[in-house]
């Protein structure tokens, strides 16, 4: 297989070009040369953005391209358009975020989806974004020859958002941690690893259309997800389980402050933590066990000296230590709702 990846030096797209190189695939990698993608890939430079940033494709044919890009339409348009016949299949990866708010638990794919920017639109907002760039690939290459990966979120080595970082960077400083409850509170997520592999099945198969791309609901619960933290970090670490209202009523942030976790019952943990993937699931979807996620995170995280690269158009991540110190006195006073 002769594939092309539109990124592939950092996170989802990287770990799209090794798992592609452990299946002996013929990968070149379309990057803007601020890092290194893996060793074995043709590698071209450009810039998407810029006026005749795509030269460097305008030749070359491919069994299948992927594409991670979340900013303006624009750019998978222009990119599908210029490879549209030299490529047969444009596999897009999107978001979750392309349902309209609030999609209830259990939303499929075909869930009703917010208005996209056009295909040929500026940068609009993520979700609009997403979903323009899903217009866009279709438009150029046709439904029968995309596959659309509304992904959830995203665990794993390489991370740049922030989140599992965080996380295991909390509980390497030690101490109390603040950890939000339930501790039987559902996940949903996907291994990135686990993304990378569904995607070339895909390309194997010769699937078409949207697919939700997130691990079965209920894979993990936050308190395995922090207890693997803990395992693998070792250390002095005591996990302080908390009722969901206390942090709420603190003024702690879902999902940003405290990375991965949002309260149950809301519109947001049913959107996170609930969609329908049996889709995928038939399609080869396989899901790594958390512990083995967590454990590897950590590793590539030793392996690169314990400050994970950060995205600049992601938000920050994380909780304010003196406000975490705040809520966990609370609970020693014996607050209602905590757990010591």
């Amino acid at each position: 297989m002769r594939l092309l990846v539109l990124g592939g030096t950092r996170f989802a797209g990287r770990a799209v070009v090794e798992a592609a190189l452990g299946r002996g695939w013929e990968v070149t990698v379309f990057h803007r040369g601020q890092q290194e993608p893996p060793a074995g890939v043709r590698s071209l430079h450009g810039d998407r953005t810029a006026p005749d940033g795509l030269a460097a494709l305008a030749e070359g044919e491919w069994d299948a391209v992927v594409d991670t890009w979340s900013a303006a339409p624009r750019a998978v348009r222009d990119s599908a358009r210029l490879l549209r016949g030299r490529a047969g299949r444009y596999v897009y990866v999107s978001s979750c975020s392309v349902y309209e708010w609030a999609p209830p638990a259990g939303y499929g794919e075909d869930a009703t989806v917010v208005e996209g920017a056009e295909a040929g639109a500026e940068q609009t907002d993520y979700a609009r974004d997403k979903r323009g760039g899903e217009l866009a690939a279709v438009e150029e290459f046709g439904a029968d020859h995309c596959v659309l990966v509304r992904s959830g979120l995203i665990l794993g080595p390489y991370e740049n958002v922030g989140r599992l970082p965080w996380w295991l960077g909390r509980i390497g400083r030690g101490g109390p941690v603040l950890a939000p409850g339930p501790r039987e509170l559902p996940l949903q997520y996907i291994d990135v690893r686990d993304l990378a592999e569904w995607i070339l099945g895909a390309v194997e198969r010769e699937l078409s259309g949207p697919y939700n791309l997130m691990s079965p609901q209920g894979h993990a619960t936050m308190g395995e997800l922090l207890d693997a933290c803990v395992a693998a970090v070792g250390g002095s670490a005591e996990l302080r389980w908390t009722d969901p209202d206390v942090i709420l009523d603190a003024g702690i942030e879902p999902w940003t402050q405290l990375p991965v976790w949002v309260p149950p019952g809301s519109d947001l943990h049913d959107a996170l933590h609930g969609a329908d993937v049996s889709r995928a699931v038939t399609t080869g979807l396989r899901c790594r066990p958390v512990t083995e996620t967590v454990a590897d995170t950590w590793r590539w995280l030793q392996d690169i000296g314990g400050t994970a690269p950060m995205r600049p158009d992601r938000t920050e991540k994380g909780l304010d230590p003196e406000v975490e110190a705040k809520v966990l006195a609370a609970s020693a006073e014996g607050v209602p709702g905590t757990t010591p």
